[in-house]
């Protein structure tokens, strides 16, 4: 029976070493074997679809074809980042662009006609009391010759709307006639809206019952004969800041959204003529920040008013100042502040007039972004003519030159049953934008996203080998540190014959 010895043989130091080198790379050549080396630079320039760079980083030394194919390749590439940066440049500026188009409809919304007299009070209509009052704005003496009695004086304090509504000229003696489409019309097909000329008249200015228009053209709108009562217009004794010269009526042609600004966007209408106005309906659209510098509608209400217009803004700019300065409102105005006494009207002027100045600053009205405006073309008559003047002498029993001098026609319609749409866009956006830099792209060094991702895929594969091989050596160190021991199992027939060896030498 052969019979074994185990024997426990630690080999010297250096011995060991040896081995635990051979082990150690054994040990890194099965993990590079199994991890993927990472691509060379050569490698990857032969497999990237970036062009040119194949033709410069290949093996070898570096020569002329190399350096002529990286100077090429560094141009295209500097021609591709400064258009880059200038397509980037140009969508920061938000540029815009403004369309223009005619759409056309069956039917129109007719516009809000406001009508004022340049004249605010009616003479006749004025006492002793109102004269005494409005003494600041009509320069008026008193009536009676013998002036304003002690006892007179005792006047109680002035309402001003009471005074507008009462003096004011009123619709239903004005309005000789009226006609909308060809169905008659009457005063009461009018609201009272209160002005800087005092009571004006507005037709069609509810939004929720708005007239239409099923045709365009003359006779298919508001056409209107006036009777400005220039009987009743106030003597001028004096000029004042609310004196006017003029004899006729303010039109103001807008949306029903916006109140009436008619002293300053309002055209007026002369007596002893018929006015013809053409109207032609403007749908605007702007764009809000950072294209433009309208207001959306998405902000908070604006205070006062159901809907924000520039009008409605101006107003209340006008108001807020007014308050301010003279602790009151004028009868026009927004609001339940009380009414400002004719005391108190060189006051409300100059507030005013101060606003106008800084109006830019304290008073910045931004143009919504949704605006619908009226685009107007006038031309006008002679009336009476010779053959009618006696006929309307008869029919309202008037003289005729009272008839010169008193009547109007305002005749209002639409040119045609279309309206012109005005739209601000977007002149360049996200998408032009990357259209614009990936043709850059394509065209100075032919590449796309893709390219962007191997090149990043490739810087990743870097990074990662770099890691490994640092760390690595860490590994080996913490095995070279564990104690190492080897296990021998000799033979007794080996011993035995090795022995036998050893005697037939000797």
């Amino acid at each position: 029976m052969p019979i074994e010895f185990v024997c426990k043989i630690k080999f010297a130091e250096e011995d060991e070493k040896q081995k635990s080198k051979q082990d150690g790379d054994r040990e890194s050549l099965i993990e590079e074997s199994c991890t993927p080396p990472a691509k060379d630079l050569a490698g990857f320039a032969n497999s990237c679809s970036l062009h040119g760079i194949n033709h410069i980083f290949v093996s070898g030394r570096l020569g002329i074809r190399q350096t002529l194919w990286a100077l090429a390749f560094l141009t295209s590439l500097a021609l591709f980042l400064y258009h880059a940066a200038k397509c980037a440049i140009s969508y920061l500026e938000h540029p815009h662009v403004t369309a223009l188009n005619e759409e056309a409809t069956p039917e129109m919304v007719f516009p809000a006609v406001t009508i004022c007299n340049i004249n605010r009070f009616r003479f006749s209509a004025l006492t002793d009391a109102d004269i005494y009052h409005l003494a600041n704005l009509t320069g008026l003496p008193p009536k009676n010759r013998d002036g304003h009695k002690p006892t007179d004086l005792m006047y109680p304090a002035p309402d001003m709307q009471d005074i507008f509504n009462r003096t004011g000229h009123q619709l239903e003696e004005m309005l000789m006639s009226c006609n909308f489409s060809g169905q008659n019309c009457s005063a009461e097909d009018f609201s009272v809206v209160y002005t800087r000329y005092g009571k004006c008249y507005t037709f069609n200015g509810n939004k929720t019952t708005s007239r239409k228009t099923k045709q365009g053209g003359m006779g298919n709108g508001l056409e209107i004969m006036l009777d400005i009562q220039q009987d009743e217009y106030l003597p001028i004794w004096r000029e004042t800041n609310e004196t006017s010269l003029e004899a006729g009526i303010r039109v103001q042609i807008h949306s029903q959204d916006e109140p009436p600004y008619i002293h300053q966007l309002g055209f007026g209408v002369s007596p002893g003529f018929q006015t013809f106005v053409s109207c032609q309906e403007q749908r605007l659209t702007y764009l809000p920040q950072p294209w433009g510098n309208c207001r959306s509608t998405s902000k908070e209400k604006f205070p006062g008013y159901d809907t924000y217009s520039i009008s409605a803004c101006r107003l209340l700019c006008e108001t807020n100042e007014v308050l301010r300065v003279c602790k009151c409102r004028m009868v026009h105005m927004p609001g339940t502040a009380a009414i400002c006494p004719p005391s108190k009207i060189n006051c409300v002027d100059k507030a005013l007039a101060q606003l106008q100045k800084n109006s830019g600053d304290t008073c910045p009205c931004e143009t919504p972004c949704n605006l619908t405006r009226y685009g107007k073309e006038l031309s006008m008559v002679k009336i009476p003519s010779k053959g009618s003047a006696r006929y309307l002498s008869r029919k309202y029993d008037k003289s005729e030159d009272y008839i010169r001098d008193n009547f109007l026609v305002l005749d209002i319609f639409f040119e045609a049953l279309n309206y012109e749409t005005i739209e601000q866009k977007k002149a360049y956006d996200v998408a032009g934008l990357l259209g614009d830099i990936g043709g850059q792209m394509g065209l100075f060094i032919g590449a796309s996203i893709l390219t962007v991702l191997e090149i990043l895929d490739y810087i990743y594969e870097v990074i990662k080998h770099r890691l490994q091989r640092l760390l690595r050596p860490q590994k080996e160190e913490k095995k070279n540190k564990q104690p190492t021991s080897t296990v021998a199992t000799v033979g007794l027939e080996e011993m035995k014959a090795k022995s036998s060896w050893m005697y037939e030498d000797m």
